[in-house]
C-alpha cells in the first residue's frame, strides 16, 4: 500500500485519497497518514457474519470520497458478489500467487510442496469469485531447492512492490494488456 502511494503521488497518475483497513491495528493506517492520505477504518469483528453489513459500512465510508477506483493490498477479506460488482472492472487486486494456481491462502506453501520452480505474484481485476478476475501483470521468481515459505514470501513481497505499482499505472491509463516480470 505505502509503494501504490509513494508512486502515485511521485510520479502523478492518480491521486490516492483514502486508505481504509478493516482493523484499526493495521499499520498502513500511520503511514498513509504520514503521506498526507485521509483514512478510514471499518473493523469487521463488529460485524461477526453479517458481511452485507460490514460492506455497506465500507461503501458509506468510500462515498464521500467520490473514488474512482479500489486497489486492494492487503484487505484479507473476501468481498461478496453485490460488493465487487459494484467495482466490477474498477478494483484491483495483488496475490501472491502465479494466478490460476494457488488461489486463496498459503500460496508459497503450497508451490513449494509442489515442487514448483516458479513462483510470483499476480494483479488482478476483482470479481465476484475469489482471485479470478482477468489477469494485468504477472512478476516471476525461482524458487529454490532451500526456499522456506518466509525466504520466498520474501522475493515474491519484493516483487510486488515493483508489479503492483506499474499495473496500476497501465492500468490507469487504459492499458489492460498482461504484462510479465521476471526476477532473478
Amino acid at each position: 500500500m505505502v509503494t501504490l502511494l509513494r508512486s502515485m503521488q511521485a510520479e502523478g497518475y492518480a491521486h490516492p485519497v483514502v486508505v481504509l483497513a478493516n482493523t484499526p491495528e493495521a499499520g498502513g493506517l500511520a503511514k498513509a497518514e504520514s503521506l498526507g492520505v485521509a483514512t478510514e477504518v471499518v473493523d469487521h469483528r463488529t460485524y461477526g457474519t453479517d458481511r452485507a453489513a460490514f460492506e455497506a459500512e465500507i461503501q458509506n465510508r468510500l462515498n464521500p470520497y467520490k473514488i474512482d477506483m479500489i486497489c486492494l493490498a492487503g484487505f484479507m477479506r473476501v468481498l461478496t458478489p453485490d460488493f465487487t460488482e459494484q467495482w466490477e472492472g474498477k478494483m484491483l487486486n495483488i496475490h501472491p500467487s502465479l494466478l490460476p494456481k494457488y488461489k486463496g491462502l498459503h500460496t508459497h506453501k503450497r508451490a513449494i510442496e509442489a515442487g514448483d520452480t516458479v513462483a510470483g505474484c499476480s494483479v488482478h481485476l476483482v470479481t465476484a469469485k475469489l482471485d479470478d478476475g482477468p489477469v494485468l501483470g504477472q512478476a516471476e521468481v525461482p524458487v529454490y531447492g532451500h526456499d522456506t515459505e518466509q525466504s520466498l514470501a520474501a522475493r515474491v513481497l519484493e516483487q510486488e512492490h515493483i508489479l503492483y505499482p506499474m499495473v496500476l499505472k497501465r492500468f490507469v491509463c487504459g492499458m489492460t494488456e498482461l504484462i510479465k516480470i521476471t526476477a532473478d
